[in-house]
């Protein structure tokens, strides 16, 4: 073999090396494509899935999961900030880290009866009705209403509890030209929500979800800290055209959780 031959085989074998890419390292079962903090996600999460961790179950701690997996501290610690950020799990400054308890979800394609929900899961439910009133619509609730600024307009504002913990705050305006008695029902039985699904045929539904900050009223009545988030569902329906009401359900962010299943065709999954 020639000079110039071993120099393009020693040239091909240095290219080789270097274009040669490090086995990943793989913790328990994972798949090796899984960055490190992702495996020790994925160990953490099938846990929670399979029932082998509940709800309030204490993780090991960060020094127990690096002696365990054999990766840094930083690792683990990423780990467990992404699960916190998802839901999955909270953590106790100076006690732990534990399995959180799963959030109520309430669907987006339908007109959901809290009052149903929270009774379906097992837990005492109640309403306290804050304001019953007539009043002058402002000019975006007139837009929202198809009605003259100023013109008549029914409001209700309800706190609904679960366990006697807020989880949202109704706030309710309805149009008088379509539920004329609105007012005269006796909602200590029966929610202004209910009722109207009840009574006033319905045939188009808007929801609108955002992620809010709450007043310190709206704080106050939730009991809950004025910096922590909320998601707002603002929802108008109509009827043949004419709107019926429009509802901003004010919801902590940490108590619940807004959600749908459905199938390609647009249909809710049931079940």
């Amino acid at each position: 073999m020639t000079a110039t031959s071993l120099r393009k085989a020693a040239d091909a074998r240095t290219s080789a090396a270097g274009n040669a890419r490090p086995e990943p390292r793989t913790i328990g079962s994972a798949q090796p494509a899984l960055a490190l903090y992702e495996q020790v996600k994925a160990f953490i999460t099938r846990k929670i899935q399979d029932g082998s961790w509940p709800a309030g179950h204490r993780l090991p701690s960060e020094s127990e999961l690096v002696a365990q997996f054999g990766v840094a501290r930083m690792t683990v610690n990423r780990a467990l900030r992404e699960l916190v950020e998802q839901g999955r799990i909270v953590r106790v400054a100076g006690v732990g880290s534990f399995v959180a308890e799963d959030k109520p979800q309430s669907t987006l394609l339908q007109i959901a009866n809290i009052a149903s929900e929270i009774r379906a899961r097992g837990h005492d439910y109640r309403c306290e009705f804050l304001v019953a009133e007539r009043i002058a619509a402002s000019p975006d609730v007139a837009v929202w209403l198809d009605l003259r600024p100023g013109e008549s307009v029914f409001h209700t504002v309800c706190l609904h509890l679960e366990n006697d913990v807020p989880v949202q705050l109704e706030d309710r305006y309805v149009n008088p030209h379509v539920v004329p008695d609105f007012l005269g029902q006796d909602f200590s039985s029966v929610p202004p929500s209910e009722y109207l699904v009840r009574n006033v045929p319905f045939d188009q539904i808007e929801h609108v979800v955002d992620a809010v900050l709450p007043t310190p009223e709206q704080a106050e009545r939730l009991d809950m800290p004025a910096t922590d988030p909320c998601l707002l569902l603002t929802r108008r329906t109509w009827t043949r055209g004419t709107p019926v009401t429009m509802v901003r359900c004010l919801h902590p962010a940490s108590r619940y959780r807004l959600g749908s299943r459905f199938r390609a065709d647009g249909n809710p999954t049931i079940g």
